[in-house]
This record gives structure tokens, sequence and C-alpha cells, in this order.
């Protein structure tokens, strides 16, 4: 039988909260309990609002809550492997690029949610025609 290996994985950027702690401690307690591996991986992807003061921070809570972990990884050192991985999805048309803003998503989550509706993509950009995608 395989052990398990489980993982908690906070993006450093900011301070952890009560359901990041439980979920810490849950899968560190089942990684105990069954002989597993606990792992500590470092979702710092996000360049702008990573931090390595809130890094310090997420490893000095779990010391103090006694969650020790076996090996820790980091998301940013793993780039390359995703990079890839998208480019596979994108030639075998799995994945597309998207044309809106941030703001233009924005407008559109928020009249879904107004109207009751779930905060789901339309996949606008599938509708796009190439003269259109140049354009943008």
């Amino acid at each position: 039988m395989t052990l398990p290996k489980v993982r908690f994985a906070p993006s450093p950027t900011g301070h952890l909260h009560v359901g990041n702690l439980r979920t810490a401690l849950v899968n560190f307690l089942y990684a105990k309990k069954a002989g597993g591996h606990f792992m500590l991986r470092i979702d710092d992807t996000d360049k702008q609002r990573s931090s390595l003061k809130f890094e310090e921070s997420i490893r000095d809570d779990l010391k103090w809550l006694g969650i020790k972990w076996e090996s820790e990884d980091r998301q940013s050192e793993k780039l390359d492997i995703y990079n890839k991985a998208l480019e596979r999805l994108i030639q075998n048309g799995r994945a597309y690029p998207c044309y809106e803003t941030q703001e233009e998503l924005g407008l559109k989550r928020k009249a879904l949610l107004m109207s009751g509706k779930p905060p789901i993509y339309d996949r606008a950009a599938l509708r796009l025609t190439e003269a259109q995608k140049k354009s943008l």
C-alpha cells in the first residue's frame, strides 16, 4: 500500500487565517496517523503580492502550532513545467487566451451575481474571429 503524501499550500500574500490553519492541521494529523508525508508547498507564483515576510510568518505560525513538515516545495521553482503544460493544452485546443481585461471580467462577474447567477466565465474569447483577436 502506498503511504499518503499530503500538503499544505499557502500563498505568502498575507498572514494565515483560521481556515488556513484548520486545513494545515487536518492534513498534518492525517499524514501523521496514516504514516504518510506532510509537505509545505509555498504557492509563491503571485510575484506582485508574495512576500518573504509572509513566508516566514507562515512557517512561524505552523511551528508554534507544533505542525512539522517533512519537505518544502516552492511553486515558483516549477514555472517551466507549468508553462510547458500550458503550451500542450493550447496546442491541443484545451486552453485559449483571454482577451478581456480584469475590469471587464469583474463587471461580468458582478452582473451575474446581481442577477442571482453563479459567476461562470462565458467563454467569450472562443467566439472571436481572427480579425477581432488581432485588433485587441
